[in-house]
């Protein structure tokens, strides 16, 4: 539906539901996150999923998932 295009993905990451969304990006920063993905040899994909992860539990760290040192 117009410009925002997410939608529910049956898919399962972890015990959580996934959401497919659709992002612009300067084409340098995808250069960027391309030549970083080549170095970890994964997806380009993958490597924004961490970044997001890694942005939400620092900027909102109530959302991070329990640590069990067990």
């Amino acid at each position: 539906m117009g410009s925002q295009k997410s939608e529910l993905a049956g898919a399962q990451h972890g015990s959580a539901r996934t959401v497919r969304a659709s992002v612009t990006l300067n084409s340098e920063v995808y250069r960027i996150l391309e030549a970083l993905a080549k170095q970890k040899e994964v997806s380009t994909t993958w490597v924004l999923r961490d970044a997001a992860e890694k942005y939400v539990a620092d900027q909102w760290p109530l959302f991070q998932k329990p640590r069990h040192d067990n």
